[in-house]
């Protein structure tokens, strides 16, 4: 009987160290996608303001479109009002369609990342 509940003991240990292990491993992968997109997003982004250099674009304090779910926006440094003017902020951003967004400076730089 003793050995009976020992045994059960020990297993009852096992199960929960793994639930441990799944419940860390998720939430380690969870992070590491996040990481990811944002590393991804932010080369996308750096790409959009290099075609729309490329292309002659005038930056201005503009949204230059949509990588991943990040909105890619160009700010002054240091910020002005013009920056916070509805029609000089992305759209997609302020309508829910992406859930972050990316500031680069008039450079390319990057300002704010959230």
């Amino acid at each position: 009987m003793k050995n009976k509940t020992i045994f059960c003991f020990l297993i009852l240990i096992l199960l929960v160290l793994i639930i441990i292990f799944f419940i860390i491993h998720t939430f380690l992968v969870s992070k590491e996608k996040n990481n990811n997109s944002a590393e991804a997003a932010f080369l996308c982004a750096k790409g959009l303001y290099q075609y729309s250099k490329d292309n002659g674009v005038k930056f201005d304090s503009q949204c230059l479109g949509i990588c991943g779910n990040y909105s890619v926006d160009i700010v002054h440094v240091p910020r002005t009002e013009e920056d916070n003017l509805t029609e000089n902020q992305c759209t997609d951003y302020a309508s829910g369609k992406t859930n972050h967004f990316i500031e680069l400076d008039e450079d390319g730089n990057i300002v704010r990342l959230v």
